[in-house]
C-alpha cells in the first residue's frame, strides 16, 4: 500500500530505542525524511541513523530533552532551517518506574509526569509554527491510560492526559494539522520488557487475546499509518493497539 509520504519530512522524538525506533524506520521504508530525536541514548540514535541512511533516506540527528520546555524551543529552532516544514511529528518519548502506588515520592511523579505528559506538549507547541498545512501528529499512549496500573500509577495518569491532550490539540489546530493518538499494550522493547518482569507468568496468555506481546514493528506500522494522509478524515482519535487486553 502506497501511503503517499515519500518526500514528506517526519520528526520523532524517542527515535534512539523501542517504538519510536521501529516508527522512524517505517517512516523511512515508506519514503519519508526523518529527523531523529532523542534524550540521552545517543548510541541507539545513531544506530538508527545509520539504519535510516543504509535505506537511502534522508536523516538528520538531533538531541532535546523534552522535559525542559525551553530546551525543546531551542532544538526546534535549530532544526527549522535544515527542513522545508514539518508534515509529520510523532511522539514516542516514554518512561516508567515500577513502583507501589503508596511509594511514590513527589520527585518520582514529576519526573515520569514530566516525560510523559508535558514533554510532548512542550513539543508539540513548540513545532506549530514548522507544520506544513496537512501536516499530522500521533502520539503515543498506553493501554495504561484506560485501565490504570496500581504500580505504575504516574505513568497511567500521564497517559490518561495525553489522550485528552490528543482531543485539546486537535481542535487547537485544525484544520491545518490533525492530531491523533495510538495507545499501545505491552511491547517488546527495553521498557516492554521491564514491566514483564514485573508481571505475572503467563500474563500474555490469561489476559490478551491474541496471546501474545506486540514488536515494535507492530505499533510502528500502525503510527505510520496514522500520521499518513490516507487517514486524512481522522483527528482527535486514540486508536487502541493492544491486543484484546481492553476493549471498549
Amino acid at each position: 500500500m502506497n501511503l503517499n509520504i515519500t518526500g514528506k519530512t517526519a520528526l520523532v522524538t524517542g527515535a534512539s530505542s523501542g517504538i519510536g525506533a521501529a516508527t522512524a524506520r517505517v517512516l523511512a521504508e515508506e519514503g519519508a525524511n526523518v529527523i531523529v530525536s532523542y534524550g540521552k541514548n545517543r548510541t541507539g540514535a545513531t544506530q538508527v541513523t545509520k539504519e535510516i541512511e543504509a535505506l537511502g533516506g534522508k536523516v538528520w540527528l538531533h538531541q532535546m530533552d523534552i522535559c525542559n520546555a525551553r530546551e525543546v524551543a531551542d532544538a526546534i529552532q535549530a532544526i527549522k532551517p535544515e527542513i522545508p516544514g514539518l508534515d509529520i511529528l510523532i511522539s514516542c518519548s516514554g518512561q516508567t518506574i515500577d513502583t507501589p502506588f503508596m511509594e511514590v515520592s513527589p520527585i518520582e511523579w514529576e519526573q515520569i509526569v514530566n516525560v510523559n505528559l508535558n514533554g510532548p506538549f512542550y513539543v508539540l507547541q513548540a513545532a506549530r509554527e514548522l507544520f506544513n498545512e496537512q501536516a499530522s501528529v500521533v502520539l503515543v499512549a498506553s493501554v495504561a491510560a484506560h485501565t490504570g496500573v496500581p504500580h505504575h500509577a504516574h505513568y497511567a495518569a500521564a497517559k490518561a492526559g495525553l489522550v485528552n491532550l490528543t482531543k485539546s490539540a486537535a481542535r487547537a489546530l485544525a484544520p491545518q494539522v490533525r492530531v491523533n493518538c495510538v495507545a499501545p499494550g505491552i511491547t517488546l522493547t527495553p521498557m516492554g520488557q521491564r514491566t514483564i518482569n514485573t508481571i505475572e507468568d503467563g500474563y500474555a496468555k490469561k489476559k490478551l487475546l491474541v496471546q501474545r506481546f506486540a514488536t515494535p514493528e507492530e505499533i510502528a506500522r500502525c503510527v505510520t499509518f496514522i500520521a499518513s494522509p490516507l487517514t486524512g478524515f481522522m483527528t482527535g482519535s486514540t486508536l487502541d493497539i493492544n491486543g484484546g487486553r481492553y476493549l471498549r
